[in-house]
């Protein structure tokens, strides 16, 4: 999907570590919603509340999920699944683009 429709953009940004990870929330009609960001190079490590479907549009890097000891690659077009309350890493290698779906 390239564009999301009919839609409601939150103006004021979700800034996280410093600044280095930012993103905008995308309320949907349905009542879903959604974040579009934008993660520069670095390590980093999130909670979630809700499972969560990170899908990465663009760049590099590696993700240590909930559970798991071994560190997996992911670059632009791939996607990754989080349970809610947990935490995870981040090792952001390049510039990545990416949306994550709160389901």
């Amino acid at each position: 999907m390239q564009q999301f429709k009919h839609v409601t953009v939150v103006k004021a940004a979700n800034i996280y570590h410093g600044g280095k990870v930012t993103s905008r929330t995308v309320l949907f009609d349905d009542g879903s919603k959604k974040t579009l960001g934008i993660m520069l190079p670095g390590e980093y490590s999130f909670g979630t509340d809700a499972p969560e479907l990170m899908e990465i549009l663009s760049g590099e890097m590696e993700i240590l999920l909930p559970g798991e000891s071994v560190w997996r690659s992911i670059k632009g077009g791939e996607s990754f699944n989080v349970p809610g309350n947990a935490r995870f890493e981040l090792k952001v290698h390049s510039v990545s683009d990416y949306y994550c779906s709160y389901l």
